[in-house]
């Protein structure tokens, strides 16, 4: 590795942060994996909260990625423009102390109306692309709370759009009139196929989403099938948008999959119905890539 080579690899999000220590070659040694999210960590405390994960993990050099770098974390690391790609994430670390703790700045795309900011899934995605993971031309798909569609050129990103599916999945399950109905399991299957097909087919969304209520209390749907089929209508939808909006044809090459394998099983599935083949990568390693990647470039 360049710039260390040892040091403490940290992806920060929201509700969650996990931290590596990597050895020489970019082994993981160790790791830290709790739900001590920026949300978790009260004003002023995220030098004690940095101390927590040396302690566990030693007193060595330490990049981050994620949320920790938002006006809501630590200390607030600018947005890259598009195109991006790793020179560029590495020439705008933010130092928060000097030649030892770095956080990773996320990528910004703004064209005419067109406005869209990611933290975190760039690092994961740059990384994969700079293992040889997915090419220098690509579409990826980044599944989460908020779903990432992403076009790759030459190594870069150049545009992408992100889709609250997660989210919304989430605020309907925990605080809509559909509550009582979403709380089972999710999986792929006939259920959720249905969903996946009449997201793909129109943009009715909202009114769609009641209708999963009026079809159980008419006896036109199980009700052990509500959370499947709903997650099949907002996946559906969300590949619906995220295919327009990198504008490729039918039958173009694979749509990379990357992040949690129960999250990217279920865009597989959506992607299949739309005709596209998905390929499915796994979010963590792809995030140890772009770290490693990043620090080998650090001057």
């Amino acid at each position: 590795m360049g710039w260390a080579e040892t040091l403490i690899a940290v992806d920060w999000g929201t509700t969650n942060r996990r931290a590596y220590r990597l050895g020489r070659g970019g082994a993981v040694e160790d790791r830290l994996e709790d739900d001590k999210g920026i949300l978790a960590v009260p004003a002023g405390g995220f030098p004690a909260a940095v101390e927590e994960i040396r302690a566990r993990l030693g007193d060595l050099p330490m990049l981050m990625g994620g949320m920790v770098g938002s006006n809501r974390g630590w200390v607030e690391a600018p947005y890259v423009p598009c195109p991006a790609g790793l020179p560029e994430l590495a020439g705008s670390l933010k130092w928060v102390e000097e030649g030892r703790v770095a956080i990773v700045p996320g990528v910004c795309f703004a064209e005419g109306e067109a406005a869209d900011v990611m933290r975190g899934e760039e690092v994961q995605i740059l990384g994969a692309y700079g293992e040889g993971t997915i090419p220098a031309d690509a579409l990826v798909c980044h599944p989460g709370t908020h779903n990432k569609w992403v076009k790759l050129e030459n190594g870069r990103i150049v545009r992408f759009r992100t889709v609250m599916t997660g989210e919304l999945f989430n605020l309907l399950r925990e605080h809509s009139i559909l509550s009582d109905l979403l709380a089972g399991e999710t999986v792929p299957g006939p259920a959720f196929d249905a969903g996946v097909a009449r997201g793909l087919a129109c943009a009715e969304l909202t009114a769609d989403l009641f209708s999963i209520r009026a079809r159980v209390l008419l006896g036109k749907a199980p009700r052990e099938e509500a959370a499947s089929y709903a997650s099949g209508l907002l996946i559906g939808n969300d590949v619906r948008t995220g295919l327009a909006a990198a504008g490729r044809a039918r039958g173009d090459g694979p749509v990379y999959v990357m992040g949690r394998p129960d999250l990217t099983r279920l865009y597989a599935a959506a992607l299949a119905q739309a005709g596209r083949e998905a390929q499915e990568l796994e979010g963590d390693e792809a995030f140890l890539c772009g770290i490693r990647h990043l620090a080998e470039l650090v001057q």
